[in-house]
């Protein structure tokens, strides 16, 4: 039997009590600050999109589930690379059966990585505890992200070595660059695929979003697709989109093809 806290007027001082009227009229004057908010995240994008990228000469190697790879290798053919840096390794509390608590807090987060791979990115996470370690964790907590062990500098390199962060990079066939680094507070936003996205070089590569002339950009809704889909179909239903960017039109021609089909005596 769930037992239900009570007396909270009582012990905080609370926001004033309204009628459900003023208090939607309170919600409409957020609302505009809130709006505020969504368009400066967005032209921070877009200034992520113009940042300047640094080429990655140095080789780097870590040990994956199927043995060694390289750091072009972790983009698994993609053109967009983030790699997350997360503490799982001896001295960290919780070693050997839990990784650091707020990077598992981050990895519990994150959302299927079939979309961002659709839009050509890929997610994996690296840090220093050797791959039977790392699949035992894996398997304990639920999680699918692709996850390498740390052989070399690579985290002191890119200024993760003693703490947590996302570097993003982008390649033109076997060149590595990277775009944009981000650790701090700033990892706390991190998890659902358009916070990835916002990260990277090309960003959403949605036809709205205000990007570097020649950036490959397709109509928002037409590539999302169910996450266990996308292999089987490029798109989604035709139908499915039509509702989604016509819906008062796909409700109307709905209703018209019900009626077509009617067989009332």
């Amino acid at each position: 039997m769930t037992t239900h806290k009570t007396g909270i007027l009582d012990e905080i001082k609370t926001p004033s009590l309204v009628s459900q009227e003023e208090w939607e009229a309170a919600r409409q004057q957020l609302l505009v600050k809130e709006k505020e908010l969504t368009h400066a995240r967005d032209a921070l994008a877009a200034k992520r999109r113009r940042m300047p990228w640094t080429e990655i000469k140095k080789a780097y190697s870590f040990d994956g589930p199927q043995g060694m790879v390289s750091l072009l290798d972790l983009f698994a053919g993609r053109r967009q690379l983030i790699v997350y840096r997360a503490f799982f390794e001896p001295g960290v509390f919780g070693w050997s059966e839990h990784a650091c608590r707020g990077c598992s807090f981050g990895a519990d987060q994150v959302a299927h990585v079939a979309h961002l791979n659709a839009r050509d990115t890929t997610l994996v996470y690296a840090s220093r505890a050797p791959q039977a370690d790392i699949a035992r964790l894996k398997a304990r907590m639920g999680w699918e992200i692709p996850w390498y062990t740390i052989t070399d500098s690579f985290d002191a390199d890119f200024g993760v070595d003693e703490w947590h962060g996302h570097n993003a990079f982008i390649r033109d066939g076997e060149r590595v660059f990277r775009t944009y680094f981000i650790n701090g507070r700033g990892d706390e936003a991190m998890g659902t695929t358009w916070s990835y996205l916002d990260l990277t070089a090309l960003g959403r590569q949605e036809t709205w979003e205000d990007s570097p002339e020649g950036y490959p950009q397709t109509p928002p809704y037409k590539w999302w697709n169910w996450h266990d889909n996308y292999d089987a179909e490029a798109l989604p239903d035709p139908k499915w989109v039509d509702m989604i960017t016509d819906p008062q039109g796909a409700a109307a021609r709905r209703r018209d093809e019900e009626a077509k089909g009617c067989t009332c005596s």
